[in-house]
């Protein structure tokens, strides 16, 4: 591929990037507060060094869910979102699990069964 320059991608795109990718997994909390933290980045950390990502992010499981399924299908998810959209190696992602989300809503459909 012929040079015509550079191409820089703002950490902000690839903490979008992962927020989204963290966000397709089921069993992850998709309440409107944590969404936005998630997806405003306050959820995300991104460090370039050599031309690899490491990638923290914050998350909120859905009570019942096996959490270390869940946060593996998340690094899973995040890697291959950033490698295929970004063009950059991701040498970690580590996930924090910050919480673990009793939905309401979950438990009143149980209920009714």
């Amino acid at each position: 591929m012929e040079n015509l320059g550079q191409i820089k991608i703002s950490n902000d795109v690839i903490q979008t990037i992962a927020g989204y990718a963290a966000m397709e997994i089921e069993g992850i909390d998709k309440t409107t507060s944590f969404t936005d933290k998630l997806l405003g980045n306050h959820g995300i950390e991104v460090k370039i060094d050599s031309d690899k990502a490491v990638i923290d992010v914050n998350l909120s499981v859905i009570h019942g869910e096996v959490i270390p399924e869940i946060c593996y299908k998340v690094q899973e998810n995040i890697i291959n979102a950033v490698e295929t959209m970004a063009g950059l190696k991701v040498s970690q992602v580590n996930v924090h699990v910050a919480s673990v989300e009793v939905k309401k809503e979950r438990e009143k459909k149980d209920n009714e069964k």
